[in-house]
């Protein structure tokens, strides 16, 4: 009888082609999982939503009626065009509150430029949703604004009235991407550029309209692409603004009133998904063929000069004006989470802790559930955002890239989207012991976060892996240690700062995501935080108590950037005084 040896195995194995017999490390096996985790988290739910929006609902058959049907219905019509125009009109109104303050405060000696920058960014601490009833207070149709408008002018203006209001809302939050990209481009314009423009005469806003503002296109452009994406696929502020003709919103409804056989919410969710991606593509093919380089180091940034008296007073004015308006969502929050009864008056008629009160009583669960999903949300994404960098910057493995673009990915799928696929791809899976479907399972929720903010954390992995030396490691593994030491020991300590940083990055903003979670939540016991909010804002004697949950979710995400910021600052000043060391 012939037996096998150890050593005719081998020489069969070394015989078969290497992809059939692969020698697998632990790192391959890593990047493995996460390969499929991804697929399975992402890639799949929201193919199942392409599919669906292509397959006739009684056959199965693959068709096109489903958006032949869509574009036939008027409702679906002009939703789209309203999510067009708000969108467009949403990019307009933030550049006209951005260019202004980012122009002033990099053009001219002004005092308080970094404190008025500053202030530029508190919109993005707060939900555009959160802000969304407080703005109406203000500025509807019996609204501070307007009744004073009346009493005083005898006039109003419809501010908040339908599409208006999405607009405001959305603007005013979203602006500051727009300012922030464009302030960097304005510092590192080329200096040359102007002064060769000015000793041919060009002036004023002609040198602003022809020279400055062109060469600060590719900071604009990136935040405009943003700016337009971001209001494209929100669905709590119009939700919350009780309008309903718009594609998220539709989409929501479709699926949550019909239920998931209904094609209609598949293909706005296709739709959806189509625009976020046109939109950046479109912005790509804007810049295409220009060329905006700078001829000096570091560009130069604007020559800067001191401005005179009646222009002060005037950018003053014009500054003020801008950080009030950017600043009344939260004023208005504020205002209405201590008041007692605010309708039909410029401000509430008392104060009072009694919404404090309300809102602890009826919210322990929302808090309680949202440390948990945010938690887990983020915990998850800074291990995966470190393995993911690792293999990608310290690895050779073969499609190594594709994590990072599948990792990245998520960014251009909208919240609904990935909702709706969830639904679709888990309602049929069990989960074993549970006795319940994973879609309408609480693990759910935080799956969904955890993909939908995996991005955030990736990016601030990657930042902190690329200021750690390679040096580091060779040192460690010629001294004996495995990769595996190496990386526990070496590596992640040193990664410190910016693995916190990306963990409450993620973690401050999953705790107030509301566009996926809302489709997920299966009852009130398992809603987060964003959830609560939009059902204490269902009825005016409950918006007091909303409007104090606002304020908590608010505090939670400044403090939750502020902690990111002070690590990050922190954990540079470290790595300085080693290295001067």
């Amino acid at each position: 009888m012939n037996r096998s040896t150890p050593g005719a195995t081998a020489g069969i194995a070394d015989r078969l082609p290497k992809w059939l017999v692969p020698n697998l490390s632990g790192l391959h096996m890593v990047a493995l999982f996460i390969a499929l985790l991804l697929i399975g988290l992402l890639l799949v739910p929201v193919a199942q939503v392409m599919i669906v929006a292509f397959q006739d609902p009684a056959t199965g058959a693959a068709t096109l009626q489903n958006f032949v049907d869509f574009f036939r219905t008027s409702l679906f019509r002009e939703s789209f065009w309203n999510s067009f125009y708000v969108s467009a009109m949403s990019v307009v109104v933030a550049t006209a509150i951005a260019l202004p303050l980012a122009y002033i405060t990099t053009r001219f000696h002004f005092a308080g430029s970094v404190l008025i920058q500053s202030l530029g960014f508190i919109p993005l601490i707060m939900p555009p949703f959160v802000g969304a009833v407080a703005m109406q207070l203000i500025f509807g149709r019996n609204g501070t604004v307007n009744l004073l408008l009346r009493d005083y002018l005898g006039f109003d203006i419809p501010f908040m009235e339908g599409l208006n209001g999405v607009i405001l809302v959305q603007s005013i939050h979203y602006f500051p991407f727009i300012l922030i990209n464009l302030s960097a481009s304005l510092r590192n314009i080329d200096r040359s550029m102007e002064e060769a423009a000015q000793n041919l005469g060009s002036h004023g806003m002609r040198l602003f309209r022809r020279i400055v503002f062109p060469l600060a296109m590719p900071g604009y452009i990136a935040g405009a692409a943003l700016v337009f994406i971001k209001v494209f696929d929100d669905l709590g502020t119009p939700l919350l603004l009780n309008v309903n003709n718009m594609l998220a919103p539709q989409a929501y409804l479709r699926i949550s009133s019909i239920g998931i056989s209904d094609p209609m919410g598949y293909v706005i969710s296709v739709i959806l998904v189509v625009f976020s991606v046109l939109s950046l593509w479109a912005s790509f093919l804007f810049m295409r063929g220009k060329d905006y380089a700078t001829v000096q180091k570091g560009g130069g940034g604007m020559a800067k000069r001191n401005l005179k008296p009646a222009e002060k007073t005037l950018a003053y004015g014009v500054v003020i004006f801008i950080l009030l308006l950017v600043l009344t969502p939260h004023i208005g929050l504020t205002l209405l989470s201590f008041g007692t009864i605010w309708s039909f008056a410029p401000l509430p008629d008392g104060y009072t802790l009694q919404n404090y009160v309300t809102m602890w009583e009826g919210s322990k669960t929302f808090i309680f559930n949202t440390l948990l999903y945010a938690g887990i949300a983020a915990t998850a994404d800074v291990i995966l955002g470190t393995a993911i960098a690792y293999i990608v910057l310290r690895t050779n493995i073969f499609g190594r890239k594709g994590l990072d673009y599948l990792a990245t990915a998520a960014l251009a799928v909208p919240g609904v989207v990935l909702g709706i696929g969830y639904l679709r791809t888990f309602h049929s899976v069990d989960v074993p012991f549970v006795g319940e479907p994973l879609a309408s399972w609480w693990v759910v929720i935080a799956l969904a976060l955890m993909i939908r903010r995996l991005p955030y954390a990736l990016r601030a992995c990657m930042a902190a892996l690329q200021q750690v030396s390679l040096a580091l490691e060779e040192a460690a593994e010629s001294l004996g240690a495995t990769k595996k030491r190496t990386i526990y020991k070496i590596v992640v300590p040193l990664m410190k700062g910016g693995l916190l940083a990306g963990f409450v990055t993620s973690f401050a903003t999953a705790a107030v995501e509301l566009s996926a979670t809302i489709m997920l939540v299966s009852s009130n016991q398992d809603a987060p935080l964003a959830y609560g909010i939009y059902l204490f804002m269902q009825t005016p004697s409950g918006r007091g108590a909303g409007a104090a949950l606002g304020v908590v979710a608010v505090l939670l995400v400044a403090a939750g950037t502020l902690a990111s910021q002070i690590i990050i600052e922190r954990d540079k000043k470290a790595k300085a005084s080693a290295d001067m060391h």
